[in-house]
């Protein structure tokens, strides 16, 4: 992400991007080889070099990957930024929730406690 764009902005790149199960192995590789070409990608996976290019570039608008020319090369690695972002942002929304959900909890047992003092009608 060469731009400062809305959090929100970024994170939906970064859930778009992740969406396609190829674009996932393809960070996978990358994060477990450390540095890839679209070549060397190609090979591992069941898709064309073209194919892989395409993806790639998705994950690099996202800011999941950079390339890095060498010579004729142009070598990918995983930029874990975007990814920690995303992961920060649904750590706070599922924060959100058990908040929400404990809340219920208490009113719900609360209201259970007084139905159950009051007794029969």
């Amino acid at each position: 992400m060469t731009e400062e764009r809305p959090a929100a902005e970024a994170v939906g790149s970064v859930l778009g991007a992740l969406a396609d199960p190829t674009r996932r192995q393809l960070l996978d590789l990358l994060a477990a080889q450390g540095r890839a070409t679209a070549t060397t990608l190609a090979e591992r996976l069941p898709v064309s070099r073209q194919a892989v290019v395409k993806h790639l570039a998705v994950l690099d608008a996202a800011g999941l990957v950079s390339g890095i020319r060498a010579g004729r090369e142009v070598r990918y690695a995983v930029q874990p930024a975007a990814l920690d972002a995303t992961a920060r942002w649904m750590t706070s929304l599922a924060a959100d929730w058990d908040r929400r959900l404990a809340h219920i909890k208490r009113v719900a047992e609360s209201a259970e406690r007084e139905a159950r003092e009051a007794g029969p009608d």
